[in-house]
């Protein structure tokens, strides 16, 4: 490859190579809460120049997985305990909103795409891979939210699942040691049989259930894996 074609891909398409590693190394906690992220670093190590690993830090900030500090440092976004249980507040209604939608609204097709996603969602459960999973989770939930027919929801149902799979991430691994391998695909099972049955009623009940399962689970999770390497935030609100 020419020096052209390579300075031509790294001020086109070289940030989302960039993008795609950071976003995966977020995600998996491979980058802790609270890493710095330096451009020169990291443009070292991509072999790149800094102008796609620029990009690559403003889409990051766009999902809000990394932070811009007032001295314009970056750093992977802390998961703040202290707010978790706002966190929680909205994905319940979120959660419940679409499902409840798609109970009501949903066609054939929808059913399968949600069949579909779970059933991939049982191969990732399968591999053990955790970012895997979490991606294939957040993939059956939003294609819940497509059936439900409303764009607004849909998005800002997306937006909470985006900032919750590094603490879904830790869920899984707590599913894993204390419920052997149980995890979350017989709660799936149940919520596309809901709506597959149009039970506005059970659907809600059932995505409010999977909602405080994981909140309990995270939690339990922090009180006996706090004083861990994973820097998470404001101990105060663990303890």
């Amino acid at each position: 490859m020419s020096e052209e074609t390579q300075t031509k891909r790294a001020k086109g398409t070289g940030w989302k190579s960039v993008y795609e590693t950071l976003r995966n190394e977020i995600l998996a906690l491979t980058l802790a809460p609270g890493q710095l992220l330096d451009e020169n670093t990291l443009a070292e190590r991509f072999d790149m120049s800094r102008s796609p690993v620029r990009e690559a830090l403003i889409r990051l900030a766009g999902e809000e997985l990394v932070v811009t500090l007032s001295n314009r440092s970056t750093i992977v976004a802390p998961i703040e305990v202290a707010t978790f249980p706002k966190y929680v507040e909205a994905l319940d209604i979120a959660q419940r909103m679409n499902t409840r939608l798609a109970a009501q609204l949903r066609t054939d097709a929808d059913l399968k795409a949600i069949a579909r996603r779970q059933k991939e969602f049982e191969a990732a459960v399968k591999t053990g891979n955790h970012l895997l999973m979490s991606e294939a989770n957040k993939q059956f939930h939003m294609a819940i939210a497509q059936a439900g027919k409303n764009p607004y929801l849909a998005s800002f149902y997306e937006r909470l699942l985006n900032q919750g799979q590094r603490m879904l991430h830790l869920h899984f691994e707590y599913l894993e040691r204390t419920h052997e391998g149980y995890l979350l695909t017989d709660e799936h099972n149940q919520m596309l049989e809901a709506i597959r049955a149009k039970n506005v009623d059970l659907a809600d009940e059932l995505a409010h259930a999977h909602t405080r399962q994981f909140q309990q689970n995270f939690i339990d999770f922090m009180r006996e894996n706090y004083a861990t390497d994973v820097s998470l935030g404001r101990r105060k609100a663990a303890e």
